[in-house]
């Protein structure tokens, strides 16, 4: 393990959360961790730390095809690299791992990776001509499911057996699917416009059957949200959005929007596919390549 440099910005501040027509605050200190990385835009929870996919490029193009994107593991304050710039990955984005295999969105495909068998080369789930913005991923039961945001596109893979996953088959149709999280066999997905202009449709929607997918708004202020994670609890949810670039955490009784204010030197410029483990959240602030971490 490679000990890192974890800046710590040891300031306080005030996290306003609204319930009940009462307020209550809660100090947080926020760290900043960003050695080693490089346009990194998705977390994920894995073995007590978390796994940061990057880039690597030599310019933040989401849509690059140079072969630099790298994953790396991090935990109480040191990381390693788990996957190298193999060639493989260009722009890695969501994660999910079952059995051993981590499937990672990129670009147009989904690539997974055999973490048992590092050797081993990965296999390489090509998604249909034009789906060009394949971005999160999230699973219930042995459905896997992948947004893909250009397209406005959700596909479904059978993942019954993790080494043989099925073919991405069309699931529903929804404007700009982003971060996608389920819980108790809904689904919540965060929506962002792909020509970087928020309209009515992109909020956060709901669906509340995966067998029978319908769409429904759950939030209906529009955003250019991105990552979309549960808190501990359970009874909310967080979501990061880049215009106005910032977090909120949404009461999923009253569904009102509350933003989480962050002590930062320099302000959040775009947040993406955050991850809630372990009693904090980890954000990826993808164009100033560090991964920004505080306390629920």
């Amino acid at each position: 393990m490679k000990k890192t440099i974890l800046t710590s910005l040891s300031l306080m501040a005030a996290l306003i959360l609204t319930s009940c027509g009462s307020q209550r605050k809660e100090t947080v200190s926020v760290e900043i961790f960003n050695e080693g990385l490089r346009y990194c835009e998705s977390t994920y929870s894995y073995e007590g730390g978390i796994l940061i996919a990057n880039f690597g490029s030599t310019q933040l193009d989401p849509l690059n095809t140079e072969g630099k994107g790298y994953i790396v593991r991090y935990k109480d304050g040191a990381s390693e690299v788990l996957i190298p710039a193999d060639g493989n990955l260009s722009g890695p984005r969501g994660m999910y791992l079952r059995d051993g295999r981590l499937f990672i969105c990129d670009v147009n495909k989904i690539v997974v990776y055999n973490l048992s068998n590092r050797e081993e080369a990965p296999r390489v789930i090509a998604l249909p001509e034009g789906e060009a913005f394949v971005n999160d991923l999230a699973a219930e039961g042995n459905s896997l499911y992948a947004s893909v945001t250009n397209t406005g596109h959700i596909f479904r893979l059978d993942i019954t057996d993790p080494a043989q996953p099925g073919e991405p088959e069309l699931w529903l149709e929804i404007a700009g699917p982003n971060g996608l999280v389920i819980r108790d066999g809904a689904m919540y997905v965060a929506c962002y416009s792909p020509d970087g202009q928020a309209r009515s449709e992109h909020v956060i929607y709901r669906i509340a059957d995966l067998q029978n997918p319908v769409a429904e708004p759950f939030v209906t202020v529009p955003g250019q949200y991105d990552g979309i994670a549960f808190s501990g609890d359970g009874k909310s949810l967080y979501v990061t959005n880049w215009a106005p670039a910032g977090i909120s955490r949404i009461d999923m009784q009253t569904r009102e929007i509350t933003p989480v204010e962050l002590p930062l030197e320099q302000p959040l410029i775009g947040p993406a596919d955050m991850t809630v483990a372990e009693g904090k959240i980890y954000v990826p602030d993808l164009p100033n390549s560090r991964v920004v971490i505080f306390e629920e």
